[in-house]
């Protein structure tokens, strides 16, 4: 079967378009279906209009990815302004806390466990803590504004409100068939595809600190603009043999930050999927983040800073490149 992949590009900025990608060229999909009997191009137009009818229009985009149509025009990858790939979805989740190592060298990091542990202590009960809840909890999940979505190659704008812009490399699930109440044996048939995220976080902005109780505050610390760089490209799934075996690496001015797999999950894509789906109806096109590996900044006392350049890459879905620029 031919690999392909989606996305939504622009050949001047503004004029959007969702297409098929084939090693390294795309072709705008309402383009490639013109002509295909009982295909609407208008609903073709964008990736997300794809996604509405997802088992109905797989078939089709397999179709077109083994023999495409002549007189269909195929721009170079590099030569166009590439968007988000579903551009925009309706709704954004994102697992906290959901890899092990991560986790753990957080709450070392941070001292915060049992008075009397040193640091190996700590360590050890922290780990204990990850497989209780792994065996008796849930996944922990909270939402983040579309707004704050950009594309794979925008610069990031490091607002003046916070002094630790800190980096998170996830993966991104896209989802194709939507639902509720969805059981987790079934939940791998809802999935779409995949693509690269980064859930920017400000990491000072996430306590509350006028009324302790309330606890975190993810508007501000992770909702801002700019602060979900999405793509560059919606893998669907078939191209994925197993999403828990991939490999993320994130570097950052060129000093890798983050080099985990996605085995590290302490909750799988399908029990996010039970989780999210019992309390919210999916639809198609929404994205969930699925957590981010151990090496944020926050492990490093680095964070973000004006001039840095940060490179992102999944294993098989391509790779991001943002840079940072202070807010002025």
């Amino acid at each position: 079967m031919t690999h392909y992949a989606l996305g939504t590009f622009s050949l001047d900025g503004t004029r959007r378009f969702g297409a098929m990608a084939i090693n390294g060229r795309a072709a705008a999909l309402s383009d490639l279906v013109r002509g295909v009997p009982g295909v609407d191009p208008m609903r073709w137009a964008t990736v997300l209009g794809v996604l509405e009818d997802w088992d109905e229009n797989r078939p089709v985009l397999d179709a077109l990815a083994a023999q495409p149509p002549q007189g269909v025009t195929w721009h170079a990858l590099d030569m166009l302004y590439t968007h988000p790939p579903v551009d925009l979805p309706r709704q954004v989740f994102c697992t906290g806390a959901n890899y092990r190592k991560h986790v753990v060298d957080l709450t070392v990091d941070s001292g915060v466990g049992p008075e009397g542990l040193d640091s190996e202590g700590l360590r050890t009960w922290a780990e204990q803590m990850m497989d209780a809840r792994v065996a008796h909890g849930e996944p922990y999940v909270f939402s983040k504004p579309v707004s704050a979505i950009a594309g794979a190659f925008d610069t990031l704008v490091l607002p003046a409100n916070t002094t630790k812009p800190d980096w998170e490399l996830e993966l991104a699930v896209v989802i194709g068939r939507g639902g509720q109440n969805i059981r987790r044996e079934d939940a791998m048939a809802h999935v779409a595809g995949y693509t690269i995220a980064n859930d920017i976080s400000a990491r000072d902005l996430i306590a509350r600190t006028d009324y302790a109780m309330l606890g975190t505050d993810w508007l501000k610390s992770k909702g801002q603009p700019g602060f979900l760089p999405l793509g560059p490209l919606l893998t669907p799934a078939r191209f994925v043999p197993d999403p828990h075996r991939l490999r993320l690496r994130l570097s950052v001015s060129g000093r890798t930050m983050q080099d985990e797999t996605t085995a590290d999950m302490l909750f799988g894509i399908e029990r996010q999927i039970e989780y999210i789906s019992r309390y919210c109806r999916l639809l198609p096109g929404d994205v969930i983040c699925t957590g981010s590996p151990a090496g944020n900044g926050t492990h490093y006392g680095r964070f973000l800073q004006d001039g840095d350049v940060m490179e992102a890459e999944i294993e098989g879905l391509g790779v991001q490149k943002v840079h940072c620029v202070v807010q002025r």
